[in-house]
């Protein structure tokens, strides 16, 4: 029996009617719900080529071929009672099998529920316990990730019993007694038409690691998802040759970047399941294919690659950087090769606040992060901090609190970060007043990494600060305090207790600096932006060189 859906309606902000009205009339906010829109991107360019580099599941076919695997799933989950208000999980990596199931989930009303691949048994249990899916999708296995055992064992220590779709080429035998195949599920007939949804319900909900404990669940509604998608289309760089899609599809942007965006475009989607430069760069030569944004590691891994030539050079005319800490040294250098560069700033909450376009001063362009797009806006309080509002601002947390406390009674969103305008409108990010790492375009919460360190008997105090790092723009770093008694802590340490934790690699500090004090407050407090200082000025000693958890 399918239950109904564990969002709450007190997640859910009002807009403030005059607002609505503005996004309504403006045309920012349509009647369209995201099945809607699938159906129509879908119909415009059905020879379309959908390929995905992978050396576990590769394919090359169409996207109508795609599509009638996606309107099959969604007959089969139609039947079996899933529909409007209905939550799906997706921890699927970049195959076609990740847009079937999501435009699938589209196409009966659900609302989706993309969770990246790796994240492990820690997080994703938190999600399973918040939104309490009555459908999930996942592989048998991703790299490290056993995902039969990991869910087996989640979903045996929870009162949920969702249908578990498992996709494998293993014999049905060997699969758990809880797991369906997903193949079995696109036997049905097709789903004609996508169901009607209230455009202002739940569609997506994006989970993100920040200032809280556990990641934060970002609800979306068909109206924000639906805006954000057209406002991509509009300032994302046009032209080049087709651009292959590495960020992880679990991602909210990957989403987006990967499911919406080339059906508005009428453009091939062309997905890479492992960001390996040598192999992305293999690709790009074979096929013909261009990389045009994200955050910068992904431009900077392929920069120094030794396979990187000037054939690959040309595949890149521009790049479109965000999600991440964007030094004006590697802009500078990006446009030294000749690739013309533009900034954006958002997040998940607020995806497109600000950006520049590529017609733009080159100044403006290397330096700035944008003017207001359309259909957003943004003020400094008195503070600096960043305030938003906008069509595609999300709707609410998945925790009711969070969102009496993320607004004003304007409808501004409080961003958390700090930023500076110039005369001519372009904004500036100057810091960040919420304590998150940004790795690789990936959102760390220093309090999570710091409440599990803390459990760790030769730790007396610890401080986790983001560290600089040429490929990701920055990185987790430990700073420690050991017990008076205990010997040093490692690097090795951490990673031993943090793996027992089951916390994802990629939140892992990558570098440990031992301290016997902390810069303080005169009640005591650490003062974290004197710690970040010093750490990015290399005045604290390292007890060991970060490594090892580069996925």
């Amino acid at each position: 029996m399918i239950r109904s859906s564990a969002l709450e309606s007190g997640s859910i902000r009002p807009v403030p009617a005059e607002l609505a009205q503005r996004y309504r009339d403006e045309g920012w906010w349509t009647g369209e719900s995201l099945g809607s829109m699938v159906a129509a991107g879908l119909r415009r360019a059905p020879r379309s080529r959908f390929l995905v580099r992978s050396g576990a599941r590769p394919y090359d076919g169409t996207l109508a071929d795609v599509d009638r695997a996606a309107r099959s799933l969604a007959w089969a989950l139609r039947v079996r009672g899933v529909g409007p208000g209905s939550v799906v999980v997706l921890q699927l990596p970049n195959w076609a099998e990740a847009a079937i199931a999501f435009w699938a989930a589209t196409y009966v009303g659900a609302v989706v529920v993309p969770v990246v691949h790796f994240y492990g048994p820690k997080e994703v249990g938190y999600i399973l316990d918040v939104v309490r899916p009555d459908v999930i999708v996942t592989p048998d296995r991703f790299g490290r990730t056993d995902h039969l055992e990991q869910y087996g064992e989640l979903l045996a220590g929870r009162d949920i019993e969702p249908l578990w779709l498992v996709v494998s080429d293993r014999p049905e035998r060997e699969l758990p007694q809880a797991a369906t195949p997903f193949a079995r599920m696109l036997d049905a007939d097709p789903l004609p038409e996508p169901e009607a949804v209230d455009p202002t319900a739940p569609a997506v909900v994006g989970f993100t690691s920040g200032t809280t404990l556990n990641p934060k669940g970002v609800v979306h509604s068909h109206q924000t998802i639906g805006w954000e998608a057209r406002q991509a289309d509009h300032f994302y760089g046009k032209g080049g040759p087709p651009q292959i899609v590495g960020t992880p599809v679990g991602h909210f942007m990957g989403m987006i970047n990967a499911f919406l965006l080339p059906l508005l475009r009428a453009e091939p989607v062309l997905l890479i399941d492992r960001w390996d430069p040598a192999e992305v760069l293999r690709t790009m030569a074979a096929d013909g294919l261009g990389v045009a944004g994200g955050p910068p590691y992904f431009l900077t891994s392929l920069l120094d690659h030794p396979d990187f030539t000037p054939e690959h050079l040309a595949l890149i005319p521009y790049m479109g950087l965000g999600g991440s800490t964007v030094p004006e040294a590697f802009t500078e250098r990006a446009t030294g090769e000749g690739i013309a560069v533009y900034r954006s700033y958002g997040s998940t909450e607020h995806p497109s606040v600000t950006a520049s376009l590529l017609d733009d001063a080159a100044a403006k362009r290397l330096r700035t992060d944008g003017r207001a797009l359309p259909g957003a806006e943004f003020r400094l309080d008195e503070d600096g901090e960043i305030l938003t509002r906008g069509a595609d601002c999300f709707v609410g947390y998945t925790d009711p609190e969070l969102t009496a406390r993320a607004f004003t009674g304007e409808g501004w969103y409080r961003t958390g970060d700090m930023g500076v305008v110039d005369a001519d409108g372009f904004l500036t990010i100057t810091d960040r007043v919420a304590d998150v790492i940004i790795r690789g375009g990936e959102n760390i919460s220093a309090q999570e990494i710091e409440s599990l360190l803390l459990t760790m008997d030769q730790v007396a105090e610890v401080s986790v600060v983001a560290e600089p790092d040429p490929r990701l723009g920055e990185h987790a770093c430990a700073v420690i305090r050991p017990h008076d008694t205990a010997g040093p802590v490692s690097l090795d340490d951490v990673r031993v207790h943090l793996t027992e934790a089951g916390l994802a690699r990629q939140k892992w500090p990558e570098s440990v600096h031992l301290v016997t004090d902390f810069p303080r407050t005169a009640t005591g407090k650490i003062q974290k932006f004197l710690l970040r200082e010093q750490v990015r000025g290399g005045s604290l000693r390292h007890a060991l060189d970060r490594g090892g958890a580069r996925d």
